[in-house]
């Protein structure tokens, strides 16, 4: 199927939360590359109807992602220096009174 501009797919919005139709806006390599959708207006890129992962999700691939990094050669380091970075934040910045 050739795809043109304007022409109505679905796709999920992230605006909306939810799928609807849009308008093709732009075009690479004969597939869809942005669209807006036809309820809120909201350009984005196409999502082929897949919704972004929620923030549960993130978590879980966070720690997995940790879990890898904890099991490299060298990890002990990076982690140590990342947790101390992470147990004193900066202070905060004093403001001066005013004359």
């Amino acid at each position: 199927m050739d795809l043109r501009l304007g022409d109505v797919i679905d796709d999920f919005c992230v605006k909306c939360r939810r799928l609807t139709n849009h308008s093709i806006v732009s075009l690479v390599e004969g597939s869809a590359a942005k669209v807006r959708c036809r309820t809120c207006y909201s350009d984005h890129d196409y999502r082929k109807e897949q919704a972004p992962p929620s923030k549960k999700e993130l978590a879980r691939q966070k720690e997995l992602y940790n879990a890898v990094l904890s099991g490299a050669a060298g990890a002990t380091e990076v982690s140590a220096s990342t947790a101390d970075a992470a147990a004193d934040p900066p202070a905060p910045a004093k403001k001066k009174p005013r004359k």
